[in-house]
């Protein structure tokens, strides 16, 4: 759980307010900061934290926030692809992939009880200052400068800063696929591929993923 909270800190995604700087609907209308620990196979326990984004419904569709996902046809077809041309093949995981884009709305955050108390011990001198007692808990609220997982519109904005530095670097976007790019360098295609945040490239030679 605090390792996923200094990844919180470390990554510039909070801006702190004190109770006193915020109205009574903004401080209602907070999004609860959740919490949650799983087992990986080899046996980690990690901690994974996210916004309780319910309540974004009330104004936002899931509709118009969703992310495109790459086509199970352009997947398959992009195998074919790679086994003909003998191609290497890497998949890769972007650590806190939807901290990577800006938030662009105002989304608040409020962590209680122990999750605030952590936070403090990440960089107690930033955060001390904005811990107070609600009802009995300890209480922070944050607002949001990066996306986080639990948004409604976090993965459409990771979507658009993945494509937007993808096409920046000179890869160009498919026409009958969003999630599909392409560059050829060295007189070989290479692709890129993603669903959500998990990424497959494809290039004839393997140093092309170490440049």
């Amino acid at each position: 759980m605090a390792t996923e909270l200094r990844q919180l800190h470390v990554r510039d995604v909070l801006d702190t307010r004190t109770p006193s700087e915020l109205s009574t609907h903004e401080r209602a209308s907070a999004l609860a900061y959740l919490m949650f620990l799983k087992e990986k196979r080899t046996g980690e326990v990690k901690g994974r934290g996210c916004a309780g984004g319910r309540p974004l419904r009330d104004y936002m569709t899931k509709e118009e926030n969703s992310a495109p996902t790459v086509s199970i046809e352009a997947l398959m077809l992009s195998c074919v692809i790679d086994a003909m041309e003998r191609r290497d093949v890497a998949i890769v995981d972007i650590p806190g992939a939807f901290m990577q884009a800006n938030m662009d709305d105002f989304v608040q955050l409020k962590m209680e009880g122990r999750l605030a108390e952590l936070l403090v011990k990440v960089d107690p001198k930033l955060y001390r200052k904005f811990l107070s007692v609600e009802n009995g808990r300890s209480t922070m609220y944050v607002k949001l400068k990066k996306a986080l997982y639990g948004t409604l519109q976090a993965a459409m904005l990771f979507w658009k800063t993945l494509t937007a530095k993808l096409v920046s670097l000179g890869f160009k976007a498919n026409p009958y696929d969003e999630c599909v790019v392409n560059k050829i360098v060295h007189g070989q295609q290479f692709t890129i591929l993603w669903h959500v945040d998990d990424i497959k490239i494809s290039h004839a030679d393997e140093q092309m993923y170490l440049m």
